[in-house]
């Protein structure tokens, strides 16, 4: 064995000292290998906490970039749900929420809100650790706080060290005698929420460190010096701390669940599941759907000189007859023709999309009928997208580069396009296509409602039968309906929050809405185009579950600016909880003013500045990730001039977002997608009125810089 360690590990340690030469050989007797460098040090084990680490203790791995974990985890008298985001390769949030039993005098089980971050400093080499610094509990009552600077070095590829220094909790189990000042008391149980700056880094700081060894590809052993000596816990007498070393083991079920199982503080078994899903790795990959047809290539103009020339198109004898197959073709796509223009070496054609998200595939294959429909002689082709019956996005294509990129990769077609609005283009002859509209599409189907974080039940839910229905009247007016049936569920029984503050209940009292049929709303919208790179809308009616009235906004979006700005304006009246059409005695002005910012790699930004339901006037900041294939998941806050005190537990309105399209998990295209939105609290301080239909998301999803992103599908 010794002639074998030094025939493989030679040149790795030629410039070590001994011990590091002797730690190498013990690596490879136990049968690691040597990684390849740099390495990123992921990790799809999650620890007690539900973020990447040991067992208690963090460590400086990383999930796989954009990984969303889910985690339920139990010991002693504690559970915790955790999710996980690893927002950027360097960057991890965790939303958790724990219960602990008879921990305060106030609740048999005490739940409490924390959010984690932690960013790679460091990333490991060959002879350097990987580097992380973090924040437990930055944004919470601070009961779990502590902050930690850790490093971990891999020793082959089994085999993976740890060591770093806590602060906060992190530093309650015998602490050296180094500190950085002096740590303030928690004062934050109450309400929570506010960041806790002037404890990050403060007090006694304590060491922690652990091991975890991969026996195969399912099994990993893991062992962990920890320095959480449990003080609230042990001091309510509901937790023994015996032994600072944990140990235990994961298991990976499959590639999407693992199992942990430790022993802690030498008193508790632990156990967790962990479910990890990466918006990168559709369930289906590449998708489902049927194959297009090819390209039409043209005849040479000497074999069809008549319809190169185009003289047939002139007198308009034929267009009525192109214009009906090109509308059949498109609805097999789910493609609808709304309006065509025809001359000898130009055509445009406006669709509305009922299909794609990925409107690049919409393009690709919409483009490959003209080329089947249009005489040769018509060289542009202009396909204009519609959304709600105004016009949002031109794509100029030139008929002889389709022909001859056909097989070529989709960015080379991507080089040859151009993007516009279509009110930049002269569009002679456009023809309606009659029929289009009115048209009334509906459906019908389950829902499921939740409330989170109340103190008393953390979790309720409603569940039963919504009905949709869509009404488009004529191009720009449509008819918008929800009307909703709950079967089963308790969101009804949460009383209504008491706040100090001297504010209208305009959103507290909202479980009031979620016990009866009800009428979630009824709309008449109406879209249109004010101007070059502007759009409108205006909707009347039952605007929400709790407010009816009138909404008024305006957007400004260029197709390949990465900057929007919007301004909305409100007159909202609040509905009578007990009557179905009926309204209650309170009515409010608000409105905002609103811009967004696509910062490049699915990264957006939103800032809305303005006045809230209950009067109080500030703005809400909101961040979003966005991958390529529509899933989204994102965070906002909201500050307003109402006191933290007075606005009560939570301090302030925020929340988490995700959105899941659902060809993600099928497969085969379709626009619907489910949203999930995880808020803190139902408070009334920054309440905002909940409108549907809002103008940014649906204009970007059809312009340039949206559908290069997804450019790859246009050969679809």
């Amino acid at each position: 064995m010794g002639s074998a360690c030094a025939e493989t590990g030679a040149n790795a340690v030629t410039k070590t000292n001994s011990f590091l030469r002797t730690v190498v050989c013990a690596g490879s007797v136990i049968g690691v290998a040597s990684p390849a460098w740099p390495e990123t040090l992921e990790s799809t084990r999650y620890g007690l906490y539900g973020n990447p680490g040991i067992i208690d203790m963090p460590s400086a791995e990383v999930a796989p970039d954009g990984e969303l974990s889910l985690s339920h985890i139990r010991f002693g008298p504690t559970v915790r749900t955790s999710l996980t985001f690893q927002i950027a390769p360097r960057l991890s949030g965790s939303l958790i929420y724990s219960g602990t039993k008879n921990l305060t005098d106030d609740y048999d089980v005490y739940w409490d809100r924390s959010f984690d971050l932690a960013y790679r400093l460091v990333d490991e080499t060959e002879w350097r650790p990987a580097v992380n610094i973090g924040l437990r509990d930055f944004l919470g009552t601070g009961l779990l706080g502590g902050e930690y600077i850790v490093a971990t070095k891999s020793i082959g590829d089994k085999l993976r060290v740890t060591g770093g220094l806590g602060w906060g909790r992190l530093a309650s189990y015998n602490p050296t005698s180094l500190s950085f000042g002096t740590r303030p008391a928690i004062t934050s149980v109450n309400t929570g929420g506010t960041p806790n700056y002037d404890q990050w880094f403060r007090g006694p700081v304590a060491v922690f460190g652990g091991l975890t060894y991969a026996v195969n590809d399912k099994l990993t052993l893991m062992a962990e010096y920890s320095s959480d000596a449990y003080e609230q816990e042990v001091d309510r007498g509901i937790y023994e701390h015996n032994s600072p070393v944990n140990v235990g083991l994961n298991y990976r079920i499959r590639d999407s669940y693992n199992l942990t199982a430790a022993y802690v503080s030498g008193s508790k078994l632990a156990f967790a599941i962990t479910g990890t899903l990466n918006p990168k790795k559709p369930r289906v990959s590449g998708g489902i759907e049927q194959a297009p047809l090819p390209v039409r290539v043209r005849p040479s103009p000497s074999a069809d000189p008549l319809g190169w020339s185009g003289k047939w198109i002139e007198d308009g004898t034929d267009e009525p007859g192109i214009r009906k197959s090109v509308a059949e073709a498109m609805s097999k796509e789910g493609l609808v023709l709304e309006a065509m223009s025809l001359t000898s070496t130009r055509t445009e054609v406006r669709f509305r999309n009922t299909r794609y998200p990925a409107r690049a595939e919409a393009l690709g294959r919409l483009s490959r009928m003209m080329s089947r429909a249009f005489p040769p002689s018509v060289e542009t082709f202009v396909l204009t997208e519609v959304v709600n019956g105004v016009p949002t996005h031109s794509t100029v294509i030139s008929r002889r580069d389709l022909e001859r990129y056909e097989f070529e990769p989709a960015g080379t077609m991507l080089e040859a396009v151009t993007f516009a609005d279509p009110l930049s283009l002269q569009s002679d002859r456009l023809v309606a296509v009659d029929g289009v509209y009115p048209k009334l599409r509906w459906s019908v189907g389950p829902y499921l409602a939740a409330s989170l974080f109340d103190p008393d039940t953390p979790v309720r839910f409603d569940a039963g039968v919504r009905a949709r229905v869509k009404y488009e009247l004529a191009r720009g007016l449509t008819l918008n309906g929800a009307a909703s049936v709950k079967l089963t569920g308790n969101i009804s029984d949460n009383s209504v929050a008491v706040s100090d503050a001297e504010l209208p209940v305009v959103r507290r009292d909202s479980s009031l809405y979620s016990d009866r049929v009800q009428l979630e709303n009824l709309t008449t919208n109406w879209y249109a185009r004010p101007g070059k790179n502007l759009y409108s809308r205006v909707s009347v009616g039952y605007l929400e579950r709790m407010y009816g009235g009138v909404s008024g906004e305006v957007l400004w979006k260029q197709p390949l600016n990465r900057f929007a700005l919007g301004a909305e304006v409100n007159y909202a009246a609040k509905r009578d909880p007990d009557s179905l059409f009926g309204f209650d005695d309170y009515d409010t002005v608000t409105g905002h003013v609103s811009a967004y910012y696509d910062f490049g790699n699915g990264y957006h930004g939103q800032v809305d500045m303005g006045r809230y339901l209950a009067g109080d006037w500030g703005a809400t900041v909101s961040v979003d990730r966005e991958f390529n294939n529509g899933f989204r998941v994102g965070a906002y806050a909201t500050l307003t001039d109402v006191p933290f005190d007075e606005f009560g537990e939570g301090s302030f309105d925020k929340g988490i977002r995700i959105t899941m399209p659902v060809d993600w998990f099928v497969g085969t295209p379709t626009l619907e997608k489910n949203d999930v939105v995880l808020q803190s609290l139902t408070r009334d301080g920054g309440a905002r009125l909940n409108v549907s239909g809002r103008l940014y998301e649906q204009i970007r999803a059809t312009q340039g810089a949206e559908i290069e992103d997804r450019w790859g599908r246009f050969w679809r």
